[in-house]
This record gives C-alpha cells, sequence and structure tokens, in this order.
C-alpha cells in the first residue's frame, strides 16, 4: 500500500538525520533529496513538494534549538511539523454527548461513498453505539435496495422510501425516524458532479435544512492530484467537517490525494483500505 511505503520511506529519511553525526548543510541536503524522492513517487504534487522543502532548508538553517533540545532533536521536530502540514495532522471523530450525532454523507458518484457509509456503520457499532442509516438518495436507481443489503451485513437499520421524489425531505424525515433509537445517525446523499448544479445546490438544501454535526466527504484516492479539485468545489457549497479518502489500497496516488485534500483544510478522518466492512482505518498520517 503506498501510504506504508511512504511512510517507511519518510521514517527512513528521519533516521537518516537521527543518526547523522554533525548537522552540516551535506546533511541537510540529503535530508531534503530523500524527502523529494519519497513525496514525488507518492504522487505528492510538484509545486507543494518544492514549497515543503524551501520551508524545511530555511528552518533548519535559521531557527535555534530552545534550551534542553539538540540541533538534531530539533530538526526532526521540524522535518514532523512541515509533513504534518502537508499530510494532515490526526484529527478523531467523536460523537457528542447528547443525542444522537447526526453526520451527512457527500462525494462524486463512483467515489465509494455508499459503501463508506456501512463501512463507518460497521465502525461504529463494533464499538459499542446503536447506528442508524438514512438513504437520500433519489436519483440513483437502486439506491435504497444496495444499501439496505450493506446495513443488513453492518448489523445497522437503514431507513429509506423508494419511492420519494423530494431527497431533502427525505432526508429530514429519516433522520427524525431515527432520532429516539439512535446514537449516531448517517446520511447517505446521492453522488454528484462538481458541475451538476442541481444536485449541488440540491446538497446546500439538505444541510441547511438537517444541519447535521458534521458533513463527510467522501474523496476516491485513486484520482491523485485531482481530488483538491473535487474537494474545493464540495467545500464552496457546504462546510465541510471531514474527509474519507476511499480506494487507497491499490493505488500509487494515495499521498496526492492526501496532500491535495489536506491543502483544503478539512481534516481527513478515515481511510478506506479495501472492499470489506471492516476495511476502514481512523487516519494517521504517514
Amino acid at each position: 500500500m503506498v501510504l506504508e511505503r511512504l511512510g517507511k520511506a519518510l521514517y527512513g529519511a528521519l533516521q537518516k538525520l537521527a543518526r547523522a553525526p554533525h548537522l552540516d548543510e551535506e546533511t541537510v541536503r540529503e535530508l531534503v533529496r530523500d524527502l523529494q524522492r519519497a513525496l514525488l513517487q507518492a504522487d505528492v504534487n510538484v509545486q507543494l513538494v518544492l514549497d515543503l522543502t524551501k520551508r524545511l532548508e530555511e528552518r533548519l538553517r535559521k531557527e535555534v534549538p530552545p534550551p534542553g533540545m539538540s540541533r538534531r532533536e530539533h530538526a526532526v521536530k521540524i522535518v514532523y511539523e512541515e509533513l504534518s502540514g502537508l499530510l494532515g495532522k490526526p484529527s478523531s471523530f467523536e460523537l457528542k454527548g447528547e443525542g444522537p450525532t447526526v453526520v451527512l454523507l457527500v462525494g462524486l458518484q463512483g467515489s465509494g461513498k455508499t459503501t463508506s457509509v456501512a463501512k463507518l456503520a460497521y465502525h461504529f457499532r463494533k464499538r459499542g453505539f446503536r447506528v442508524g442509516i438514512v438513504c437520500a438518495d433519489t436519483f440513483r436507481a437502486g439506491a435504497y435496495e444496495q444499501l439496505s443489503q450493506l446495513g443488513q451485513k453492518a448489523g445497522v437499520e437503514v431507513w429509506g422510501d423508494p419511492t420519494a421524489k423530494d431527497s431533502v425531505e427525505l432526508a429530514r424525515r429519516g433522520v427524525e425516524e431515527l432520532r429516539k433509537k439512535c446514537d449516531l445517525i448517517l446520511v447517505d446523499s446521492a453522488g454528484r458532479h462538481k458541475e451538476e448544479r442541481g444536485l449541488m445546490e440540491e446538497m446546500k438544501r439538505m444541510v441547511e435544512e438537517l444541519k447535521p454535526d458534521e458533513v463527510m466527504l467522501v474523496v476516491d484516492g485513486t484520482l491523485g492530484q485531482q481530488a483538491r479539485d473535487q474537494a474545493e468545489a464540495f467545500r464552496k457549497v457546504a462546510p465541510l467537517g471531514s474527509i474519507l479518502v476511499t480506494k487507497l489500497e491499490g493505488t500509487a496516488k494515495g499521498g496526492g490525494a492526501l496532500s491535495a485534500v489536506a491543502a483544503t483544510g478539512a481534516p481527513i478522518k478515515f481511510i478506506g483500505t479495501g472492499e470489506h466492512l471492516e476495511d476502514l482505518e481512523p487516519f494517521s498520517p504517514p
């Protein structure tokens, strides 16, 4: 998996830095080359890599370590801070204490959103929470049937109405129906395209009507650097609270997707790493 390879490469570069007898110009240059190679191989945007390494070089040359910290230890800290800024920092998903937490999931068609809804439901049910799913997709034929089957596998209730035409009203009804039964309500909206104004406007109305505790964008990890445009388009319409990146198990573009999405400012909270319900992990940067 690309994230494991990236993590090993970054760890190797830091280990080499930690073992260096002196933190001189040659050590800094070698560190920068190692980091550039690892990030570019993971499809991280070239300009982002150049900006990162420029900041690194400047900080490593100019900053003075605080009392009690060696130059080498301070250098490792600087590298970690800059990489965290590029790939995103760990951000946990917390359920609120009173009443159900309502999460609206949005994303492009084919991003793996509906499967991700079931994975999230399974993830939290296994941790002892009462989880319900609302199918608010009136656009795609068979959406409710697919989600019902996935919900059955995940062991959670799925609410929907295949005859409904108004997705916003459908979502509202579903949340009200599950409110007293659940700690977490996941609302699966229709997959949409950033150029489809009608569907994007519908998503905006759904956010205004539901006032969800969080809007989670599901992004296809195989898009690589193009994921940034997608995330930016959705952020203009809805207040993105977090991001779930899918399909990272079989792509060499994972670093590009993660860095592009992290550049939007919305934290990545989960990543999908396979086709099975249990193939979902809280995001921890390499």
